[in-house]
């Protein structure tokens, strides 16, 4: 009997080995399936992130093209970098166009699975008569880039530091540098504001920025996937320490902005549903440095310049009007 019982024990016992293993495998397969298509260049796909953020860009899409057309008509060139791990960087240059009697520059610093020469095309019109040179960087990973692992903010803002150092080598020690993120970029910016300055940058313009990695794509997974966190997130952390060097929530934007001094005007829409409002009034409370913010109306993700221009760019220069002075 002793011996029918331990056949019956060890049947049980194999079945619930074998069934945690069917279960180590299938999370094994959510985790490196959700990996490779949020934080590996190729597989992270600049249609299915518009296709998240929900916002429809076919109605701007003729101002874009006109302003695209002038934007490319100005003389510009491509710059290149070496990162701090010994990624080749790209980014476009864009010279004043005319002298403001200062020398000013925006480096503007694009959303996930975009690239430099795409975000910023409706607001190029908006510096470049302004008298601003613009430097609009590939984030690693991105474009004309290097980089196999997207840096989500944690590794960009130390090559954010390389194109700083590259306006002001090029503009001189009198240069006057304004930072502006959109997503990911603003992310960036955030997460960047932590950190020691040159004195020649004397703001930053946040986008709807997130505040960590982690925190966007957990709220991804549970209102788009209606999935919860774990064990997606924490196996996506693991894996992305070992090939990208970086934890998912190491660096969070919240955490920063309460050791900036750097003056930030934080900008999101109310319809994000994408990176959702509240990540930018958390950051806000939390922000040490002057600040502003304006909350546009109806803007879903990104969408908050071509939704109210008037007031996107009347808060832009009242921020420029108290910092760069």
């Amino acid at each position: 009997m002793r011996k029918k019982s331990g056949r019956k024990g060890t049947g049980v016992l194999g079945k619930t080995v074998a069934a945690l293993g069917l279960a180590a495998a299938a999370c094994g397969g959510e985790i490196a399936y959700f990996y490779g298509r949020t934080m590996k260049r190729g597989r992270a796909k600049t249609e299915r992130t518009i296709k998240m953020a929900g916002t429809d860009w076919s109605q701007y899409m003729p101002l874009i093209e006109e302003r695209k057309a002038a934007m490319l008509a100005r003389p510009h060139s491509d710059v290149w970098q070496t990162a701090f791990d010994g990624l080749k960087l790209h980014a476009t240059y864009f010279p004043a166009q005319q002298s403001a009697g200062k020398k000013k520059a925006v480096i503007c610093f694009h959303g996930y699975t975009s690239q430099g020469m795409s975000d910023y095309i409706g607001l190029s019109d908006y510096y470049q008569k302004r008298g601003f040179a613009m430097l609009l960087p590939d984030a690693r990973a991105h474009g004309a880039s290097e980089g196999e692992y997207i840096g989500f903010g944690c590794l960009d803002r130390k090559d954010a530091l390389v194109w700083i150092n590259w306006v002001i080598g090029e503009l001189g020690e009198e240069a006057e540098i304004l930072l502006h993120g959109t997503s990911m970029g603003a992310a960036t910016l955030l997460m960047l504001s932590g950190l020691s300055l040159p004195e020649q940058v004397k703001g930053i313009v946040s986008d709807c920025g997130f505040t960590s990695p982690k925190e966007v794509f957990t709220h991804v997974l549970h209102t788009m996937y209606h999935l919860p966190a774990f064990p997606i997130i924490p196996g996506a952390d693991l894996v992305n320490r070992r090939l990208a060097g970086y934890g998912m929530d190491e660096c969070n934007a919240k955490r920063e902005v309460e050791k900036a001094d750097v003056p930030i005007l934080f900008i999101h829409g109310s319809a994000d549903t994408f990176v959702p409002t509240a990540m930018c009034e958390e950051i806000y409370e939390h922000c040490a440095s002057p600040k502003r913010k304006l909350i546009v109306e109806g803007a879903a993700h990104a969408e908050s310049y071509y939704k109210d221009m008037e007031s996107y760019e009347k808060a832009l220069t009242k921020f420029m009007e108290e910092t760069m002075a």
